[in-house]
C-alpha cells in the first residue's frame, strides 16, 4: 500500500509518500521559520496561509517524481492536535483528493506520528516501550504496548519542554526559534556557576513542570545586569542541564515503574544533543536501550504521518463520515489496531 502523508499541524508543511512494502519513497518539507521569526513565534493565521500556498505545489512536485496520483492507494493527514486553521488546510486537501479519486483517507494523531517516527529507521524498537515525547507543544511519557495501545504516564502541567526552551532563549535575547540557539550557546561552556532547580523530581509521579525554570532564568538574568556573553552561555548551560536531568530522572522512573527495557525519544527536542547523550548513558547503565528518530524525523514531517497512517489504513481504518479536526486530542482516545 502506498500512502500519501500530509503534515500541517503548525509551521512546517510536510509531504511524503510511504510504501508498506519498500518504505519511504519521497518526501518534501517546507519550514516557515523565516516568516515567523520577525514575530518571535508562530502566528496561526500566517501559518495557515503558508500551508495553503505551499501544500498543493509540493504534492504535485512529489507525485511527479514518484509515479503520479494513480500510484497512490490512500491518503493520511494530521487531524490533530495542532493549530485549528493549519490542521484544516491539510484535512481539506487530503479529503478533497480522496473524494475526487475515490481513495481511502485517514486523519492521524500528530503525537502518534512522532511516537512511531523511529520505525522509519532500519534499527527499529520493538513493543512494548516507554516513549518520551518532547516538542514545542507537548511533553509526555507514554507506556506503549502496541500501535494504538497507549497509557499516558505523565505530562507537563504547564509549559512543554520546547516552549520552555524558546521562552528562556527569548529572555537571553536569542532569535527565534530559540531552542536550538540556546543549545548552541550552552555548548560554548563546559560548566556553570549557576544551578537551576530540577522541578518535581522530589515528589512521586511522572508529571512535569517547566514554567518555574523560565521564572528562575528571568530572576537570574535580572541579577546579572549588565549581562555578558559569558553570563548568557552559563545561564543557557545551567538551564539546559536542569531540563535534561529532569527528563532523565523521569524517564528512569518510568522504565522502572513499567518494567520496560526500551525507551523511545521523539519530537523536536529529541534532536537536542545533550539530551541524547544523557539518556544514552542512563539506559546503558541500567541495562536498557534508547531509540531516537533520525534527525530529519525529529521535527514535524510528512514521513511520520504517512507511516502512522499506513499502519492504520492497512488495518482497515479510515475517516468515513468524519469531517472535523481536533486541535486537542488525547493519545489515549485512539483506537487500537
Amino acid at each position: 500500500m502506498r500512502v500519501l502523508g500530509i503534515e500541517s499541524s503548525c509551521d512546517e508543511t510536510g509531504i511524503a509518500l510511504y510504501d508498506t512494502a519498500s518504505g519511504l519513497l519521497e518526501q518534501r518539507l517546507y519550514s516557515q521559520i523565516e516568516q515567523h521569526r520577525e514575530y518571535g513565534g508562530v502566528v496561526p493565521e500566517l501559518a495557515s496561509r503558508e500551508h495553503v500556498a505551499r501544500a498543493a505545489p509540493m504534492i504535485e512536485e512529489l507525485l511527479a517524481a514518484s509515479g503520479g496520483l494513480e500510484s497512490v492507494d490512500a491518503l493520511a493527514y494530521t487531524r490533530g492536535p495542532g493549530l485549528m486553521g493549519a490542521l484544516m488546510v491539510g484535512a481539506c486537501i487530503a479529503r478533497g483528493i480522496a473524494w475526487a479519486c475515490n481513495k481511502p483517507v485517514l486523519g492521524v494523531h500528530h503525537m502518534e506520528g512522532h511516537l512511531l517516527a523511529p520505525m522509519l529507521s532500519d534499527d527499529k524498537p520493538g513493543f512494548p516501550f516507554v516513549a518520551l515525547l518532547v516538542s514545542g507543544g507537548h511533553t509526555l511519557l507514554v507506556d506503549v504496548e502496541a500501535v494504538g495501545r497507549y497509557k499516558v504516564l505523565g505530562e507537563s502541567l504547564d509549559d512543554a519542554v520546547g516552549e520552555a526552551f524558546d521562552k528562556t532563549a527569548k529572555l537571553l535575547g536569542l532569535p527565534y526559534p530559540g531552542g536550538p540557539q540556546l543549545a548552541a550557546l550552552a555548548a560554548r561552556v563546559e560548566s556553570s556557576r549557576y544551578r537551576f532547580p530540577r522541578p518535581m523530581v522530589d515528589r512521586p509521579g511522572l508529571d512535569f513542570s517547566f514554567s518555574g525554570l523560565k521564572t528562575f532564568a528571568l530572576n537570574t538574568i535580572q541579577t546579572c545586569q549588565p549581562l555578558s556573553d559569558d553570563d548568557k552561555a552559563q545561564i543557557a548551560f545551567a538551564f539546559e542541564r536542569a531540563v535534561v536531568e529532569t527528563l532523565e530522572i523521569k524517564c528512569r522512573r518510568a522504565l522502572r515503574q513499567t518494567g520496560c527495557k526500551t525507551l523511545v525519544v521523539a519530537g523536536g527536542v529529541g534532536a537536542n544533543l545533550r539530551l541524547r547523550a544523557q539518556l544514552q548513558r542512563m539506559t546503558e547503565a541500567d541495562g536498557a536501550r534508547v531509540y531516537f528518530p533520525e534527525m530529519r524525523y525529529c521535527t514535524d514531517n510528512g514521513a511520520m504521518i504517512a507511516y502512522a497512517g499506513a499502519q492504520r489504513l492497512a488495518a482497515g481504518q479510515s475517516d468515513q463520515g468524519i469531517h472535523d479536526v481536533l486541535p486537542r486530542w488525547s493519545l489515549e482516545d485512539l483506537p487500537p489496531l
